[in-house]
């Protein structure tokens, strides 16, 4: 007999799993860090960290600009006002912090749907809505590094040469103020961005479609205000620009725009948490009648 007749199946069956059961924390966890890894194009290949890099770039050099020049100019050209406010760096990023979220959204959730590896993620312990929690989230962590770490440079630096908030307790506040900032900025971009991807699976369409909503209302706001003479409050439709309203009054640094000076801090507010409760409301309609194949 030859030996290869002589093999034995010695063992055979289900095994179960004995590592660690981490749940529905885990999951999320999981699609969190992958999220991230995806949006910033890590464990990629070298085209999809190109613009990333790019839009982070964009978003810091203003404030290593700054920083050179908090350090090189003399203290009584300082003191004229040349440095801008923290709320007041929004206005130089503005358009690196767009790209960045018509970039991210559609990256993560019209991917998924396409190549239908949504599938695959809900045949876990993850439901629809823990899936959207779980890549808003991801999406909220990526836009923080231009929206919160820009700002947070500028108060490290300003700090180590003198020019920082005067004791701990003025530091911790500016701190608070800055990460509340960098979740409003972020927090409507993510919304906005979640339901015009959860409408359409191209990602080219979805970042063209989230560009132009912002382009848009931004514009029909000012021009209805600017040339028709109407009310101030329908800036409260201006989707780009509401964020960095609110981020001013977050700071409480003067309203430049006479007529944004003319809003309330609430109805601010209120538009703000109104625009965002829509979209995302619109992202869990959409994804409970989404149909998936497991």
């Amino acid at each position: 007999m030859s030996e290869a007749s002589e093999a034995r199946i010695l063992d055979r069956g289900y095994r179960r799993y004995e590592g660690p059961r981490r749940g529905v924390p885990g999951a999320m966890r999981s699609v969190v860090l992958a999220g991230i890894q995806r949006a910033l194009g890590l464990k990629r290949t070298f085209g999809a960290k190109i613009f990333p890099a790019l839009a982070v770039m964009i978003a810091f050099i203003p404030a290593i600009v700054f920083v050179g020049l908090a350090i090189f100019i003399p203290e009584d050209v300082r003191n004229q006002g040349i440095l801008p406010g923290y709320g007041e760096y929004y206005a130089f990023i503005v358009s690196a912090i767009i790209l960045f979220a018509a970039f991210v959204a559609p990256e993560l959730l019209c991917t998924d749907r396409r190549t239908g590896m949504i599938g695959l993620y809900l045949a876990s312990p993850l439901t629809r809505d823990t899936y959207l929690v779980s890549k808003g989230i991801a999406i909220l962590l990526v836009l923080s590094v231009v929206t919160l770490g820009p700002p947070l440079l500028m108060l490290v630096a300003f700090t180590l040469i003198g020019l920082g908030p005067d004791g701990p307790v003025a530091y911790l506040s500016l701190f608070g103020r800055m990460v509340v900032a960098a979740v409003a900025v972020s927090g409507l971009h993510t919304a906005l961005s979640l339901a015009i991807s959860s409408i359409t699976d191209r990602k080219g369409v979805a970042a063209a479609a989230f560009i132009l909503a912002v382009l848009v209302t931004n514009a029909a706001a000012d021009t209805l205000i600017l040339e028709a003479d109407a009310s101030p409050y329908l800036s409260l439709m201006d989707l780009g620009g509401l964020p960095f309203e609110l981020v001013t009054r977050i700071y409480g640094e003067p309203v430049e725009s006479a007529q944004a000076a003319e809003l309330g801090t609430m109805p601010v507010l209120a538009a703000y948490l109104g625009w965002t409760l829509a979209c995302l409301a619109l992202v869990r309609w959409r994804y409970q009648k989404l149909q998936v194949s497991r």
